[in-house]
């Protein structure tokens, strides 16, 4: 179930008067052109969105990505861009723009395209890939309704359901009928712009690091702009300067070559899930601090840091109280402060069977999934070997493979560790022209500056564009929080989706 959320934007794109829309042939948009703007728009939005959530986009599969690449090129190839796919390995790179001779700068804009996979029997709709519009009924339900609904007095807080519809198409429908907007008011940027579309954010951008240094010259810019993701959850306007990376880690621990009798060789076969269960317990600290030394190296927060953290407006009470716990991991004093470090978290545990299946086994293995989220401060190969000789001081043989059998007789704790570095983290400054472009698009919009965030907690593979071109960068969210990304029922509100249109253009049309 969704529930309803209070949003706080100052005004909403469905309150505009509906009087026609001729905005003069200026430089910059002002805040009500913009509203009346998207308010003309919004039948033709709603139309792209739907046509463009209709394209499966699973990673997976390469003839949805072909057919999604097509329809990307031949949209932005309609809004004067040059559009084509760029050669890597993998998936390809889709890349458009479109060069103002008189431009002495160039905005780079990063849009996902891939989407994860559907099981569509989860789904509360005939087809994951066909949008339907929806309300919320008095049980918190959500019902399939008509779209001839947006056609009158609009419903901000109708959603539309479909896979991707935040994560991350609704970004790019965004982003185009922005484009549409200025192209339509004859607004002239100032800048050249430059477009790349990721189709393999989902797994991770492995190819997209390779690709960057390949195309380095064609990608130069001199700032980079993420439209991506939700606000703060506070669902205030919102700009973040950063992002933490990614490295993972797999632990495997080994008792006899297959489950043993416990009545049988209870005390005698040893446990392997009891040896991975004391591995990972000897990491941290009840409190959830990581106790291995060195692991929180060269990340300090002055005063004048933690000032500027507790501007963020979160309601830490209210947080745990939704989330269901009483007390916060011991790693900050608050979220924006617990987020600027790295972290080391077990995102899942496997050995022997439980609940209706468990039986009365000593396991032959144990496994551990875990994910170290990076910060500026930390490498991750660095962090990785900690993690290893933390291990080895244990007692533990450690390898990166299975085990042989001579092995087995020689070393009575052996661990098989597997680790892969996927992106690391980024970080700009409010001063920065990403920053000033991001933050004053957003404010000329919002009337008020938005939330800002020295960095985001989670992780987007925007480091390898940053410091391969050597620019600053920006994240600028468009989608409401509460949106099902990754899950079956994914939607966007409609009020979010109307209003990300306008803010976005508003961004765009800042000044270089």
């Amino acid at each position: 179930m969704i529930k309803t959320i209070k949003y706080t934007t100052l005004s909403y794109i469905f309150l505009i008067c509906t009087l026609p829309f001729h905005a003069p042939a200026t430089e910059v948009l002002s805040n009500s052109e913009l509203k009346r703007a998207v308010k003309t728009k919004t039948p033709d939005a709603i139309a792209l969105f739907r046509e463009l959530l209709s394209l499966p986009n699973d990673t997976h599969n390469p003839e949805d990505i072909k057919q999604l690449s097509n329809w990307l090129i031949k949209a932005f190839s309609q809004r004067g861009f040059k559009a084509q796919t760029l050669d890597m390995s993998g998936s390809p790179l889709v890349y458009a723009e479109r060069i103002n001779p008189k431009a002495t700068k160039t905005m780079l804009v990063y849009l996902q395209a891939d989407g994860q996979p559907v099981a569509p029997s989860a789904w509360q709709q005939p087809n994951p890939y066909r949008a339907v519009l929806k309300t919320q009924t008095d049980n918190g339900s959500w019902e399939i309704i008509p779209w001839s609904q947006l056609n009158n007095r609009i419903d901000p807080n109708l959603r539309i359901f479909a896979r991707s519809a935040s994560d991350s198409k609704g970004p790019i429908a965004q982003f185009l009928v922005a484009l549409d907007i200025l192209n339509e008011q004859k607004i002239l940027l100032n800048y050249n712009l430059k477009i790349i579309m990721d189709t393999e954010e989902e797994i991770g951008s492995p190819h997209l690091p390779d690709a960057i240094v390949a195309h380095k010259q064609k990608l130069q810019a001199d700032l980079l702009l993420i439209f991506d993701g939700p606000p703060h959850n506070s669902n205030q306007p919102t700009v973040a300067l950063g992002a933490r990376g990614i490295a993972t880690i797999q632990l495997t621990t080994f008792g006899a070559y297959q489950p043993q009798h416990s009545g049988h060789y209870g005390n005698y076969a040893p446990n392997p899930a009891l040896h991975l269960a004391q591995i990972l317990g000897s990491m941290k600290s009840q409190n959830g601090r990581v106790i291995i030394p060195g692991f929180y190296d060269g990340v300090n927060l002055d005063d004048e840091l933690k000032t500027r953290l507790a501007k963020v407006p979160d309601d830490e009470t209210k947080l745990k109280a939704q989330l269901g716990f009483s007390s916060h991991d011991k790693v900050g004093n608050t979220l924006q402060e617990s987020i600027q470090y790295p972290s080391l978290n077990i995102r899942g545990m496997n050995s022997g069977w439980v609940e209706q299946q468990a039986r009365t086994i000593i396991p032959s293995k144990a496994i551990a999934e875990l994910d170290i989220r990076l910060v500026q401060e930390s490498n991750p190969d660095r962090l990785i070997q900690l993690v290893k000789k933390h291990i080895e001081g244990l007692g533990y043989f450690v390898i990166d493979r299975l085990p042989t059998h001579e092995e087995r007789m020689k070393y009575p704790y052996i661990v098989t560790m597997k680790s892969r570095s996927i992106y690391g983290s980024f970080r700009s400054e409010p001063h920065s022209l990403a920053g000033r472009v991001a933050i004053e698009g957003m404010t000329s919009f919002y009337g008020q500056k938005p939330i800002i965030l020295r960095s985001g907690g989670g992780s987007i593979p925007i480091a390898p564009i940053v410091n391969t071109l050597n620019i600053p960068a920006a994240i600028v969210p468009s989608v409401n929080m509460d949106n099902n990304q990754h899950s079956p029922n994914e939607n966007i509100r409609v009020g979010n989706f109307l209003e990300g249109i306008a803010s976005i253009a508003s961004v765009l049309n800042q000044q270089l």
